[in-house]
């Protein structure tokens, strides 16, 4: 009978108060302009497969569903229909997307 190790528990690195500092503003910057984003999407100053097709950096670790959610007319329903049609996980990030479901995607949207 084999006998197993335990592994040993690793941590994140230890971060000084300017490293957490600084990364709190980036997320928070990030999360206003995601927000903002929302609602150009919202009062149609947006367009969605524009922000697919070429995303800003901010926005490629923002999941495709809640960004389908922004859309009006684009409810729960809509938005995962639109997501298995194109064989997208509800947790697939932006900027996670293959080309294929990338042009998938764009393909259906613009109908």
């Amino acid at each position: 009978m084999a006998t197993t190790t335990p592994k040993p528990h690793t941590q994140a690195p230890e971060r000084s108060l300017d490293q957490r500092m600084e990364a709190l503003r980036r997320a928070n910057q990030i999360r206003t302009r995601r927000a903002q984003l929302k609602k150009d999407l919202k009062s149609g100053h947006a367009s969605i497969t524009a922000i697919i097709e070429n995303p800003p950096e901010y926005l490629l670790t923002a999941k495709v569903f809640d960004m389908l959610m922004a859309v009006p007319k684009y409810g729960k329903v809509k938005a995962t229909r639109f997501l298995n049609n194109c064989r997208i996980s509800q947790g697939k990030t932006i900027g996670g997307l293959s080309e294929r479901q990338r042009n998938e995607l764009l393909e259906l949207l613009r109908r």
